[in-house]
């Protein structure tokens, strides 16, 4: 994906609330030299953010007439309006390793046995998970493939299909769930109505024959 920046002189709150008067977000992009100080339309900027690939790939960053290859890092949204507040982008290039989360990509849910046969409740636990890779590995998504869930299986971390060079950050965790396919509640029988009617009944009738004090 490919987006314009534009160079920002003026620093401090006071100008950057200015930006934002004219419809302007203030941004940094750090990483492989110095910090650049940008600015870029919020327009554009706050639907970009609605699109996955904006958060999980590697982007092109037009600045000054030269184009850049950078991720976004972080971004600050306004607490109850529809406003971006700030934007951070790293530069990266071919060497650059880096952690970052991707989501995740389900398919094939409605063709395993767990939920045509088995009518199993499919627990997304994770919808994306942190990678470890190269910047020229970073992959949009990954996919996982549901049709071979049975009743009571679990998915872990370690059963993704992963691209070779690419890992998954445990965080200490030994194999984190990803999806689960938990079988469906049997519900209780009700029961009958001329039981739980005749429940009051005997009551009375045991405090009729009860004998006088």
């Amino acid at each position: 994906m490919k987006f314009t920046a534009f160079e920002r002189n003026l620093q401090g709150t006071g100008a950057s609330r200015r930006l934002r008067s004219a419809g302007k977000v203030p941004g940094i992009v750090f990483g492989a030299g110095e910090p650049a100080m940008i600015e870029l339309d919020h327009n554009a900027l706050y639907f970009a953010l609605k699109k996955e690939a904006f958060h999980s790939s590697i982007l092109e960053m037009e600045l000054k007439g030269a184009t850049q290859k950078v991720l976004l890092r972080d971004f600050q949204m306004h607490p109850w309006k529809q406003q971006v507040l700030h934007v951070d982008f790293q530069r990266v290039d071919e060497t650059t390793r880096l952690r970052k989360k991707v989501p995740l990509h389900f398919s094939g849910e409605e063709l395993s046995v767990a939920v045509k046969t088995d009518k199993c409740l499919v627990n997304h636990v994770s919808t994306e998970v942190e990678i470890e890779c190269l910047a020229t590995q970073l992959p949009e998504f990954i996919a996982v493939d549901l049709s071979g869930l049975v009743k009571g299986q679990s998915l872990h971390a370690s059963d993704l299909s992963l691209p070779e060079g690419i890992k998954v950050v445990k965080h200490g965790k030994l194999n984190p769930v990803i999806v689960s396919a938990t079988p469906p509640k049997v519900e209780e029988e009700a029961a009958p109505a001329e039981a739980v009617a005749a429940a009051p009944a005997k009551k009375v009738a045991a405090k009729k024959a009860a004998p006088k004090k």
